[in-house]
């Protein structure tokens, strides 16, 4: 009860301990979880000549992995379990990226290491790149702002529109501060520093970095793999500690004319202010995996890994706040607020949001609507490929 009240009460950091819990345990319990399901296949040596990429769930998939800096390779080339070569790229990080192709449902796909022979290493270039503040690949094109940090631009070839709303003044990803429970004159970042992190061929990436209000530091970066058809965001907000009420928000302003804007939720696709009852919360809502907005003929399906409540059309804040109060009715709109977080709730929730939390989003263009595809690419945001260290002398077994 006395959670914003009385943040540094030993009753309060006695419950957060508690609260704080169920999360840490769950962790613990899912990672010892997946240690024992693997136990047999898991390679001890000190050398990773192989590895298994998993797929949980019900359909092929073919994505991205990304191997830990510290396991020792005998090379950066890959193979798959056919012997084909497969596009792979060491990053910045000293992590080693490689896109796993076909990997089965409910199944894995077997993948080993070596050197690459010199002259192998045209044909295997990927097509994503950086030119500036631009990416792009065989399918999209992202361009970033370099004033504010955010997606100006973004294409995809067979659109014939432009996925970014520009007349709104606003672009994907642009960070805004409530100060206060007023959403009135939200406050933005500060001048950015857009720097290459990735330059490709597999993966190529831009990282935006600024002050903004509430923050020690703002990060965001925008990342394109080659081949394929999604822009994968990565946001660190480094939070400063403030007791003082408060909201951090994501404007994400799609260019859809007339879309109709779907929400995930658990059993069911919702379109807002359509699908509600009478007095039902429009202030913000609670999202499962995504957001779609289309029309007739395209839209993007936006995924949200991190952070599930959407605000629709506006930052509306809080209901208890004296501007905004309990709306009644939303009109339609194809741009979404990500409303990451806040200390509005006097019961039960932390009053500072201190120190570095990461946000992460997927934007996916496509033709028409389809509830499945929309639900797949949810899914597939927030359940990555699996990759372990086995011995490849071990046959794989998927039975």
């Amino acid at each position: 009860h006395c959670s914003i009240s009385q943040p540094d009460s030993d009753f309060t950091k006695a419950q957060w301990k508690i609260k704080q819990a169920f999360a840490l345990d769950a962790d613990t319990k899912s990672q010892k979880l997946l240690k024992s399901s693997l136990a047999g296949r898991q390679n001890a040596a000190k050398t990773v000549a192989a590895v298994d990429v998993f797929n949980t769930c019900s359909w092929a998939r073919t994505d991205l992995v990304v191997l830990p800096k510290d396991w020792n390779l005998p090379g950066d080339m890959v193979k798959d379990a056919d012997g084909q070569w497969v596009h792979s790229q060491r990053l910045s990080t000293g992590e080693l990226a490689f896109v796993a192709k076909n990997v089965p449902p409910l199944a894995a796909g077997r993948f080993t290491f070596g050197i690459y022979p010199p002259v192998l290493l045209p044909i295997i270039q990927g097509s994503a790149k950086v030119n500036g503040t631009r990416l792009s690949n065989a399918l999209l094109t992202v361009t970033i702002d370099d004033k504010t940090g955010t997606i100006a631009s973004f294409k995809r070839k067979d659109i014939s529109f432009d996925l970014v709303n520009g007349k709104s003044g606003l672009g994907l990803n642009d960070y805004f501060y409530v100060a206060g429970r007023d959403p009135k004159d939200p406050q933005r970042n500060g001048r950015v520093k857009v720097r290459v992190k990735e330059r490709g061929p597999l993966v190529a990436s831009l990282l935006i970095e600024s002050a903004a209000p509430g923050c020690h530091k703002l990060t965001r970066e925008v990342r394109i793999i080659a081949w394929i058809d999604r822009v994968d965001i990565i946001n660190i907000i480094d939070k400063q500690k403030i007791y003082k009420q408060e909201g951090v928000h994501l404007a994400f302003p799609f260019n859809v004319p007339e879309g109709v804007m779907r929400m995930d939720t658990p059993w069911a696709v919702v379109q807002p202010e359509v699908d509600q009852l009478p007095g039902a919360c429009k202030n913000y809502f609670t999202v499962q995996r995504w957001v779609d907005v289309s029309n007739e003929d395209y839209g993007v399906t936006w995924a949200t890994v991190d952070a599930p409540l959407v605000e629709v059309g506006a930052i509306t804040s809080d209901p208890r706040g004296k501007t905004v109060g309990w709306i009644k009715h939303i009109e339609p709109s194809t741009t979404l607020y990500s409303y990451v977080m806040n200390n509005y709730w006097e019961t039960n929730y932390k009053a500072g949001q201190e120190d570095p939390t990461t946000f992460r989003y997927s934007i996916k263009p496509h033709k028409r609507f389809d509830s499945g595809s929309a639900a797949r690419f949810g899914t597939e945001r927030s359940q990555p490929l699996i990759a372990v260290p086995v011995d490849s002398k071990i046959p794989i077994q998927n039975s």
